[in-house]
């Protein structure tokens, strides 16, 4: 049932229990004779942590017990915010952080949609760290060297991430689906010097072999070798000697290697830890460099104080290892959180599958998508009646805008009691700009606030501040998980135009975001995406927010089309199974974005589609359709999980 209650309408409020416990609570007390505001008074602190970087950021390294040489400078500006440095003086490593405390207590949890569970102790987790550190060593692999992954969501992935990162190694990963032209047009652009990749992978019913796609990328000239998460079958071909995982490590096995501590190679809060890669919609991906210290500080400010993780809770994101939610998920073993972990199918083998996790390991955090959460609700899941739900205590949304109708989902149908926080970042900084505080009430349809240390805002087409309207979102502060720059990139001057040159001297990242009376924000979109028919600005959300709450709509996409001197706005909708576009849905669905929106919202062409293009971390690609539409190639269409549902648009651009 949909709710006709205005977008600001409190949902949820934290009791003064849960506030006083919270780790954002305590820290605004801990620091209250520096900013002196009330330990509930979020305002107030935000204000502090961007006006007082240096108190600011010198003080999370503290409350977050960073292992490490914090050295005399916690922030050093600039005359321009890009060239900002954060503790120039500290050394530190990334992995000796998360593997603080080994013991007997639980680190992470993996299962698949097979029913396949794992689980491996904090102790464990260290001393297999320990081996493949001795291991990439023993391969001359050192500070610098990239190591590329092509690796399902599980253990041995996470291990090998830490200890890239333990040796000061780069990490570079995507999924499995990427396929050949996908994985080679991200990995073989860093030049790695060791794959390790998983044989095959499973998704549902299905098994999917992916030779094709490890040699893809074994084939460039810098990879010396391959390690098989698995063993190497005489039947396999590779294009470089290739070793399976165990007989690749037991020549660095010992008896007392549980108690022997690994040679960490300590460097600068700047050491590159990871590449990340854009989409690649738009062409070849950008290659992301983001440095260890920035993500371990960016992450666990958002962990701790935005989402209120710690030691006793466990953590579940779904999630790709081609996809940022994966880094940022595995940063909360710092804390002592247990991690839980699941690749596959989520709806494999029913709709139920991840509500199901929920329970049977007791996870109190459980991070997902917006499309995940739609289309539950599409399902009729209703897991306050089927399930206990008893540990759960927030959930948390990404990957495209939490619309209102699915705020009204998660509190009638999940349950009443618990923090929603619908967060928003990017892959660009590997964090969030805007998304939950724990202390303050969760309003219908909104993101409660901007992140500590960002300056948030949205500036209208005269980059002027505005509230109540859409503008461009934009971060006027340094923050630790700026990148490091983009690979192949010496001068940076790529780095500086996808970032900095649209606005100059604040950060631009690219979406349409209101701010709103109470402190909220909403994402409408990207901004490259909006809309502009009779010159005024749309955001897609928009009319998303509309659609996509009446019953017979699965998803929709909506784009701007070239007409007649103007743009027109079509809207392409998914059905649900069974139902058809008649003219009555299509009043009803024009009916609703006029009475929801406005008339300038209300597409002038509807047309029922048999799916929609998205990429690999499930974002609906408006741009593919956009171009498609106008006879423009879509540049990489590798970086679409189902890349062959476009001829459907361009032939309904030939026939229209």
């Amino acid at each position: 049932m949909i709710k006709n209650t205005p977008e600001n309408d409190v949902l949820w409020t934290p009791s003064e229990q849960r506030k006083s416990a919270s780790a954002l609570f305590k820290l605004s007390k801990n620091t209250s004779h520096l900013h002196g505001c009330k330990p509930d008074d979020y305002a107030g602190l935000h204000r502090w942590s961007i006006e007082q970087p240096e108190q600011f950021f010198s003080s999370l390294w503290d409350e977050m017990d960073i292992i490490g040489e914090k050295g005399e400078r916690a922030f050093v500006g600039e005359d321009h915010i890009k060239n900002a440095k954060f503790f120039p003086d500290a050394r530190l490593n990334y992995t000796q952080n998360l593997l603080r405390d080994p013991s007997d207590k639980i680190a992470i949890i993996a299962t698949r949609d097979d029913g396949t569970r794992r689980q491996i102790s904090r102790l464990e987790l260290k001393t297999n760290v320990l081996r493949i550190t001795k291991a990439l060593r023993a391969a001359k692999i050192g500070p610098g060297d990239r190591i590329a992954g092509i690796v399902t969501n599980d253990i041995e992935a996470i291990e090998f991430y830490l200890a890239s990162a333990a040796i000061g190694a780069i990490w570079a990963s995507c999924s499995p689906d990427f396929g050949p032209a996908g994985a080679s047009d991200r990995l073989n652009q860093v030049a790695p010097k060791l794959l390790v990749a998983v044989p095959d992978y499973r998704y549902g019913d299905k098994n999917i072999d992916i030779t094709e796609t490890i040699n893809a990328v074994a084939k460039t000239k810098s990879v010396e070798q391959i390690v098989i998460l698995g063993e190497v079958f005489e039947t396999q071909k590779y294009a470089k000697p290739a070793f399976g995982s165990k007989q690749w490590l037991a020549p660095h096995v010992g008896k007392n290697d549980d108690a022997e501590e690994i040679d960490y190679n300590l460097a600068s809060f700047d050491q590159p830890l990871v590449i990340l890669f854009s989409s690649g919609t738009t062409g070849k991906p950008k290659c992301i460099i983001h440095r260890a210290g920035g993500l371990l500080l960016q992450h666990l400010k958002e962990h701790a104080l935005h989402c209120d993780i710690g030691a006793n809770d466990r953590l579940f994101y779904f999630s790709t290892c081609g996809w940022m939610m994966w880094n940022w998920q595995i940063s909360s073993l710092a804390l002592g959180t247990t991690l839980l972990t699941y690749d596959g199918n989520p709806f494999y083998p029913k709709p139920e599958r991840l509500i199901d996790l929920i329970d049977e390991e007791q996870i109190s955090v459980f991070g997902t998508s917006a499309k995940y959460i739609d289309a539950l609700n599409k399902f009729g899941v209703k897991p306050k009646t089927s399930h206990d739900l008893k540990s759960l205590k927030s959930i948390l949304s990404t990957g495209s805008p939490l619309l209102a109708p699915s705020f009204d989902y998660v509190y009638e149908d999940f349950k009443s009691d618990l923090h929603l926080a619908s967060i928003s970042g990017g892959t660009d900084i590997c964090a969030c700009f805007v998304g939950g505080v724990p202390t303050l009430p969760v309003r219908r349809g909104q993101i409660q606030g901007a992140m500590l240390g960002l300056d948030i805002v949205a500036l209208d087409d005269n980059a002027k501040p505005i509230k109540g309207k859409a503008g461009e979102l934009v971060c006027r502060t340094a923050f630790p998980s700026m990148p490091l720059g983009f690979w192949q990139d010496p001068d940076g001057t790529r780095y500086h135009k996808s970032y900095f040159s649209q606005i100059e001297g604040v950060w631009c990242q690219g979406d349409f975001l209101e701010e709103l009376p109470e402190g909220g924000f909403i994402i409408h979109g990207r901004s490259d995406t909006v809309l502009n028919p009779g010159g005024v600005r749309i955001g897609t959300a928009e009319i998303y927010r509309q659609v996509e709450a009446i019953e017979q709509v699965q998803e929709a996409v909506a784009v701007g089309q070239d007409f007649e001197g103007d743009q027109r706005i079509v809207l392409f909708i998914r059905l649900v199974d069974g139902e058809k576009l008649s003219d009555e849905l299509q009043k009803t669905i024009r009916k609703k974005i006029r009475l929801g929106a406005t008339p300038r919202h209300v597409p002038a062409i509807i047309a029922a589609v048999p799916d929609i293009p998205r990429t690999r971390s499930g974002k609906i690609s408006e741009i593919a359709v956009r171009d498609i539409i106008h006879g423009r190639k879509v540049k990489n269409t590798t970086a679409l999980a189902n890349a062959e549902c476009l001829q459907f648009y361009a032939d309904w651009a030939v026939e229209g």
